[in-house]
């Protein structure tokens, strides 16, 4: 299997994912409610597929999806109340499938997505969606290694959720600034943020929690801070929490699972006194995702994994591994 085959779009269902918003061109005439609920759907969609099976499948699909959403925007007559609300729709979707180009490898793309969801949000005054854009760039900003603009999207989007109503979505997004402290070095403003997201989760859900903050679980808080602990080089921790993520996870989310699994490896070979056979063993377990999850971020994963396990190559269970991967990928 090489990596084409991995990124291939062959998961048996995904060209017939979104429907009702493939068909392209501008609308004509007018249109109601239905198109909007035609666009949430659609972003549902994403959501549920990719968590499972990732970007690639859905990434072309959404982008034609989302074309036609701006044609509804643009070239149908709407009253007032459905096209902030159709504004709106779209401007999730612009989310939805920046997240899937963030997911394959494809950053600016992402970022234009994102930005375009929050003019979006600023122009129906929707705080939600402005979170959500902001909490995005944030974690593309740490992603790409700008710790401080990382730092002030997610306080941006602490901003804009305030009035939202939801702690937990306001949890998310303190946890996205943790991250930018970790990845900046500052290991007790990372330490004091990662509280305060632990005390906003801890007030529970809410009726204003919006639906796609499902993914953000008990499971996904340990996750996130294990990443801000890996970027903190507290290895010992950053294993444990990622751990916990897969375990807490159970049989959901499987993309985050695979990723999280392989932070797991990759913090067990790096930690003081390292643990290759514990690695090796986290790592046959991310090999065993695919081709099922496809996914330019967990193949990059499996090269940092690669790239850890190399310095304990002399172990047998991790040469076993290092063989195994190659002949998974086609890597050599």
């Amino acid at each position: 299997m090489d990596r084409r085959d991995v990124l291939a779009d062959g998961v048996g269902a995904a060209a017939a994912l979104l429907p009702a918003l493939t068909a392209g061109g501008r609308a004509q005439g007018r249109i109601g409610m239905d198109a909007v609920t035609a666009v949430h759907r659609a972003v549902a969609t994403i959501y549920e597929h990719d968590h499972d099976h990732g970007s690639a499948p859905l990434r072309r699909q959404a982008s034609r999806a989302l074309h036609t959403a701006y044609g509804w925007l643009h070239g149908a007559t709407l009253t007032d109340s459905t096209e902030r609300q159709l504004r709106s729709a779209t401007g999730h979707l612009s989310i939805a499938s920046g997240w899937l180009s963030y997911d394959s490898g494809r950053p600016a793309d992402a970022r234009s997505l994102y930005n375009e969801a929050l003019a979006a949000a600023r122009i129906c005054d929707d705080r939600g969606l402005e979170a959500h854009a902001f909490g995005c760039l944030s974690l593309l900003a740490k992603a790409s290694g700008r710790p401080r603009e990382a730092i002030a999207a997610a306080q941006g989007a602490q901003s804009a959720a305030r009035t939202h109503g939801s702690p937990r979505l306001l949890a998310l997004m303190t946890m996205r600034e943790a991250g930018g402290w970790a990845l900046m070095g500052d290991a007790s403003a990372a330490d004091r943020t990662i509280v305060r997201a632990h005390h906003l989760y801890a007030r529970g859900p809410t009726e204003a929690d919006p639906d796609w903050l499902e993914f953000f679980s008990p499971a996904e808080l340990a996750g996130l801070e294990s990443l801000a602990r890996a970027d903190l080089a507290q290895h010992e921790r950053a294993a444990a929490g990622a751990e916990q993520a897969v375990l807490l996870h159970a049989g959901q989310f499987t993309r985050n699972r695979a990723l999280y699994t392989a932070d797991v490896a990759i913090q067990h070979a790096l930690r003081h006194r390292p643990e290759p056979e514990a690695a090796a063993e986290a790592a046959g377990r991310v090999l065993a995702y695919l081709p099922s999850v496809r996914s330019d971020r967990l193949l990059q994963q499996l090269q940092n994994v690669h790239s850890a396990l190399q310095r304990h190559a002399d172990v047998p269970a991790v040469a076993d591994w290092l063989e195994q991967y190659r002949t998974t990928t086609g890597v050599r």
